[in-house]
C-alpha cells in the first residue's frame, strides 16, 4: 500500500482516484478546488480530503493530477500551496492532464531541482474507461519513476507504456487525437452518405464493421450517431483544447496536420450550433444541419 494524493476530481479524476483507493488498496487523500466534490469523493470512498495541493502532497509517496490544462498544472504543483512545495525527496509526481509537451519538460526540470520526478501521463480511454478502470495511460519521465508509478497507475489502467524521456507521454497523447478526429469525421461522413442513399445504417455498420472500416469509434459511437444523441463520451470543448495543443506542436516541429486543422474548424462550428458539451461524434450533427 502506498501514501497517494489525487489532484483534480473531474470526470475523468474522481473515478480514476476511486480505484487508487478501492481497486489499488492504497491511502489516498485528494484535493478538488470545489471542495464540495472533495468530500463526496471521500464519503463514497473513504480516504481524506486536503485543504490545498500542498497540504494533501504531504508525506505522500506518490502525488496523481488530473486539472484542466497548462496553467490549471502550473497552479497546482509550482503556484502557491502547490504540491511541490510539500513533496519530500524522491516521491514522484504523476501527471494525468492532456496538456502540452513544453509544460511537462518544463515542471520534469522544476522537480529534479528539487529532488523529486515527474511523469506526464495523458490518458485515453474517456469518461468509461476511467469509471471501468481501464484506460490506456502513455508515459513520458525516467524509467527509473516509471517502473515505480506503474504498479500504482495499473490501478486504473488496462494499457501503460512508457514512450520516452519528459514529454513523451504528450506528444504521444497528440498522436492519439490527431488520429481520433479523422476517424469520427470519416464516421460521421459515412453515416451521412448512407442516411441520403437511403441504406440501412444498422445494417451497413454490421457488415463494414468486420472488414478494414472498422474502429472503436464505429463499435462504440455509431448507434448513437445514427440516433442524433451526442451525450455519450469525450466533450467538444475538451477535443477543441486538445486539438489547440496538437497544431500548436505541430508548429514547432513542423509537421503538417490539415485533416486536424479541418476538423478542428469542423468542431468549432459544432461549438456555434451550441454543442459544446455535446461528445466528440456531433460532426454528424454539422452534417445534417
Amino acid at each position: 500500500m502506498a501514501r497517494v494524493a489525487f489532484i483534480g476530481l473531474g470526470v475523468m479524476g474522481y473515478p480514476m482516484a476511486g480505484h487508487l483507493k478501492s481497486r489499488g488498496g492504497h491511502e489516498v487523500t485528494v484535493f478538488n478546488r470545489s471542495s464540495e466534490k472533495a468530500k463526496k469523493w471521500t464519503e463514497q470512498f473513504g480516504g481524506s480530503d486536503a485543504a490545498t495541493p500542498q497540504e494533501a502532497a504531504r508525506d505522500k509517496d506518490f502525488v496523481f493530477s488530473c486539472v484542466g490544462n497548462d496553467d490549471d498544472l502550473r497552479a497546482v504543483t509550482i503556484g502557491e500551496n502547490g504540491a511541490f512545495h510539500a513533496m519530500k525527496k524522491g516521491t514522484i509526481f504523476v501527471d494525468n492532464t492532456t496538456a502540452s509537451a513544453e509544460v511537462a519538460r518544463e515542471l520534469d526540470a522544476e522537480a529534479h531541482k528539487r529532488g523529486i520526478h515527474f511523469l506526464d501521463a495523458p490518458v485515453s480511454g474517456g469518461q468509461a474507461g476511467a469509471e471501468n478502470g481501464a484506460l490506456t495511460v502513455m508515459v513520458g519521465g525516467s524509467e527509473e519513476a516509471f517502473e515505480k508509478a506503474k504498479p500504482i497507475i495499473d490501478s486504473f489502467a488496462k494499457m501503460v507504456g512508457l514512450m520516452g524521456p519528459s514529454g513523451a507521454g504528450q506528444l504521444t497523447k497528440m498522436v492519439n487525437q490527431i488520429c481520433i478526429a479523422g476517424l469520427v469525421q470519416g464516421l460521421a461522413e459515412g453515416i451521412h452518405f448512407g442516411k441520403k442513399a437511403g441504406l440501412d445504417i444498422e445494417k451497413v455498420i454490421e457488415v463494414i464493421s468486420k472488414g478494414a472500416a472498422g474502429s472503436w469509434q464505429m463499435e462504440n459511437r455509431h448507434k448513437t450517431m445514427n440516433a442524433g444523441k451526442y451525450d455519450f463520451g469525450f466533450a467538444v470543448d475538451w477535443m477543441r483544447k486538445d486539438l489547440g495543443i496538437c497544431l500548436a506542436e505541430a508548429d514547432r516541429n513542423s509537421a503538417r496536420l490539415p485533416v486536424t486543422a479541418l476538423v478542428d474548424q469542423f468542431y468549432k462550428d459544432v461549438q456555434v450550433m451550441g454543442g459544446k458539451r455535446w461528445d466528440t461524434s456531433s460532426l454528424l450533427a454539422r452534417l445534417e444541419r
